[in-house]
């Protein structure tokens, strides 16, 4: 009864918590994965699933289920790197630019996990700060980016999305507003907002929040996520970083962050390489080992 597209329905759905999310991931529609769930329940006489008030959750058949999803679809990608390296030639470099400095914390650990498992590719990072990534694609000067997606993807680029994100307001610890749960748009007005150096409409507070409100504001920027921080830290302004970039200064209490606007600033993270790299069967898998580090390692991100 039990088959590998039922192993991975499963493990969709652990990782995303969400049947609609998780049915998007397995290319299927809700109803029909739900349909596969309830399959396997009639089959063995037992819940797999419950609903409850946090969300979805395992019982311990499906924890059980859950556990063999994770040994044998690792098993059986494991014999299809290998099928691949027989097939052909796998080797090659794989130059990774990022949007934003914020990304490196979480990408080493993926990079290390690449490189156990795709040895014959050269991975490495582009250095320096590069405010149009996505150029560098075309220039031939790197082969994946991480970042945000252009409104319009340029012909010949593939896209896939790792997570969703909130982007929040971050303060000194002596700010004027430190006491507040959350800022709106007017409470900018007059501060001097540190950002990395892009293009303003490539800011989401900025774009979302600040222009449609009319708030004035000064602007001064940074390359480094730390030197953002510090800036902010030393009461020279305040910024709008993702929540996962922050968390472990807030934590250490060396900035405050708070939500922007009622429902928060979201954004989105993507991965983008030229098609013909996508073909490659070692691309799709990077982008696979950042949606599952990211997911286990990352607070308050939505998988997309």
């Amino acid at each position: 009864m039990i088959e590998l597209r039922h192993l991975r329905s499963l493990l969709a759905i652990a990782d995303t918590g969400k049947m609609a999310t998780a049915a998007e991931r397995v290319h299927l529609t809700q109803s029909a994965l739900s349909h596969q769930v309830r399959a396997l329940e009639e089959h063995y006489g037992l819940e797999l699933l419950r609903r409850t008030s946090q969300g979805l959750r395992f019982t311990p058949a499906g924890e059980r289920l859950l556990e063999l999803a994770r040994q044998v679809l690792g098993q059986v990608a494991e014999a299809e790197r290998d099928l691949m390296r027989l097939a052909g030639d796998t080797r090659g470099e794989l130059r990774i630019a990022l949007e934003c400095h914020t990304c490196f914390d979480w990408l080493m650990p993926v990079m290390d996990e690449f490189r156990r498992r795709w040895p014959e590719v050269e991975l490495d990072l582009v250095a320096g700060f590069h405010s149009e990534p996505i150029s560098l694609l075309a220039q031939g000067k790197c082969e994946l980016v991480v970042g945000s997606a252009p409104d319009r993807l340029p012909r010949g680029i593939a896209s896939w999305p790792l997570f969703r994100y909130e982007i929040q307001a971050v303060l000194s610890n002596e700010h004027r507003l430190r006491h507040r749960r959350r800022l709106e748009a007017e409470d900018f007005a007059g501060e001097t907002l540190i950002t990395y150096p892009v293009p303003e409409e490539r800011i989401d507070v900025i774009r979302e929040v600040l222009r449609p409100a009319g708030v004035p504001f000064q602007r001064r920027t940074a390359e480094l996520t730390i030197a953002i921080l510090q800036l902010v830290a030393s009461r020279r302004g305040v910024a709008a970083l993702p929540n996962w970039g922050v968390k472990s200064y807030v934590d250490h209490d060396y900035v405050i962050a708070k939500r922007i606007g009622t429902k928060g600033l979201w954004s989105e993270l993507y991965a983008l390489a030229p098609k013909a790299m996508a073909a490659r069967p070692y691309v799709p898998e990077l982008v696979h080992i950042m949606r599952e580090k990211c997911q286990k390692q990352l607070p308050g991100i939505d998988l997309l």
